[in-house]
């Protein structure tokens, strides 16, 4: 056993991917981004934004906005990954220490939690619908439900059973992860499409489903700021934008745990750019498209596509409908909400968790939050929750970017990520205390906005702190950026660049 391997900061899953198991092409990549992006939180994305008075041209144009912002600091961050084959919580060592990096790790972990919750109902909540087909039996009501839990014992029992499948998979490992991603992608694909075409046809063409009057229907009269010319479309644009670019800040951050494994920086860019805003705006689109024509076929606009397939009478069409919905869930869970946790919280103690651990650590937070009660409301869900953890995580992507880019200039040792008394030890201690005070600097102004958005403007602060929140993410990423610039640049933590090549190979092609 080698001293690397013999550190307490090393485990098999934390390690370097050698270069014979970096296989991920560019369509591996893409396809990863499909089968992320393609779920019932992307169709619902434009719900809230058109709620608020937008068009639906305009709800889309800022989802594909936010989504081409994200894919920035996506890219830059998956370079590191790919060059070195280092997953998320080893690449924050760089910047805040072998004992630092926990503190963002956990930021990032729990965020995700919050997410594997909300999609882990989702899946319940298809396949609870499913069950109601095949078996006959009417949906379980409020009256129903436990009144501790929110739910009827039955959606409880269905929430677990997805829940079962998802930790099943995570269980595999990552070439599980990868071979769902690459079947699922296409498939998924042709049901939206398939979606659209039956919306398109049901609803009277695409003029009339997308028509001013149609769109009008769906807010249900809450649009009226727009007729009267009061509507203030810059005011919804900025905290709404801030809340698309927010939905894969947590991506943006983590995207190392999956380009370690790509074959070159051109995979890991083409797949990002083809699979990512392509598959956002496309779904989410699908999303405005159905909502609208809900209205000219039902008399009501259903967001919720889990609901929608319950009103449809072909049984076939119903279980083949909702087992996509199941498939697509499931996809961008495993995916987006698993893989990351599970290597934040075994970053915590290599030696003692590990991913497996980590994933079901994961898995019972998820049941613990209640995710159900997150979506109660789409307002809620895109402001406060989208928009809150955005300024969080903002300010981590702003100490990473700065440290990888501008001050350690893209080089970096792996071996001594691993070691706890190497240079990124900072002194022994194992805490960059510039990265945390500039993560603080960055977080500190979205305080009070968050605080007030999230108590529904019980806790009173001055207006200018609800201001600076419609642009948190941005904010944080800044401030946090320039602040860890700066203490960097005057406080020299003094270990300097790397004088020889790493030891482990790097993969350089195509560099960003």
């Amino acid at each position: 056993m080698s001293e690397l391997e013999r550190s307490n900061l090393y485990n098999e899953d934390l390690a370097p991917v050698p270069l014979e198991r970096r296989t991920w092409g560019m369509w591996n990549i893409a396809a990863l981004w499909v089968g992320m992006a393609v779920c019932i939180p992307t169709y619902m994305l434009a719900g809230g934004l058109i709620k608020s008075g937008m068009s639906w041209s305009q709800a889309l144009i800022t989802i594909t906005l936010g989504n081409l912002i994200v894919l920035v600091p996506m890219m830059l961050n998956a370079h590191a990954g790919t060059r070195y084959g280092i997953p998320f919580p080893v690449l924050l060592r760089a910047s805040f220490g072998t004992k630092g990096a926990n503190v963002p790790a956990l930021m990032r972990a729990m965020v995700a939690c919050g997410w594997f919750g909300i999609q882990t109902w989702i899946g319940g909540s298809a396949i609870y619908s499913l069950l109601a087909v095949l078996v006959g039996f009417e949906p379980a009501t409020a009256d129903d439900h436990i009144a501790w839990l929110g739910l009827s014992l039955g959606q409880f029992g269905c929430f677990l059973l997805f829940w079962t499948i998802n930790i099943a998979i995570i269980l595999k490992g990552i070439e599980s992860i990868r071979m769902l991603e690459t079947l699922a992608a296409p498939f998924l694909l042709l049901i939206g499409l398939g979606l659209l075409i039956w919306a398109i046809s049901e609803g009277g063409g695409l003029g009339k489903i997308l028509s001013a009057e149609t769109v009008q229907r769906v807010r249900a009269g809450q649009a009226s700021a727009e007729q009267d010319g009061t509507f203030n479309f810059w005011a919804v644009f900025w905290p709404s934008l801030t809340g698309m670019v927010g939905f894969w800040a947590t991506l943006s951050l983590n995207i190392p745990d999956f380009t370690r494994y790509a074959r070159s920086q051109k995979d890991q860019l083409l797949g990002q750019l083809i699979g990512l805003p392509f598959s956002m705006a496309f779904y989410s689109f699908i999303g405005i498209a159905v909502t609208c024509a809900t209205v000219v076929i039902f008399g009501e606009a259903i967001w919720d596509p889990v609901q929608l397939l319950a009103r449809f009478t072909n049984p076939v069409v119903v279980v083949v409908s909702l087992f996509t919905l199941t498939v697509a869930t499931l996809s961008t869970n495993i995916a987006a909400n698993v893989v990351s946790p599970a290597n934040d919280f075994s970053n915590l103690s290599p030696r003692r968790i590990s991913f497996k651990m980590g994933g079901m650590i994961t898995g019972v937070i998820g049941i613990v939050i209640m995710p159900w009660r997150l979506l109660s409301d789409l307002d809620a869900y895109i402001f406060t929750w989208l928009l809150g953890y955005g300024a969080l995580l903002g300010s981590i992507a702003g100490v990473m970017l700065t440290d990888y880019y501008l001050v350690k200039r893209r080089q970096l040792v792996p071996a001594e990520l691993y070691s706890p008394t190497g240079r990124y030890s900072y002194g022994g201690g194992g805490w960059n205390w510039r990265a945390l005070v500039a993560l603080a600097i960055g977080i500190g102004p979205n305080v009070p906005g968050f605080l007030f958005k999230a108590s529904n403007g019980e806790i009173k602060v001055p207006s200018f702190f609800t201001g600076l929140y419609d642009y948190a993410w941005f904010l944080s990423l800044i401030l946090a950026g320039l602040s860890h610039f700066v203490l960097s640049k005057a406080f020299d933590p003094g270990i300097g660049m790397p004088l020889a090549a790493p030891l482990e190979p790097t993969i350089d092609e195509g560099e960003v």
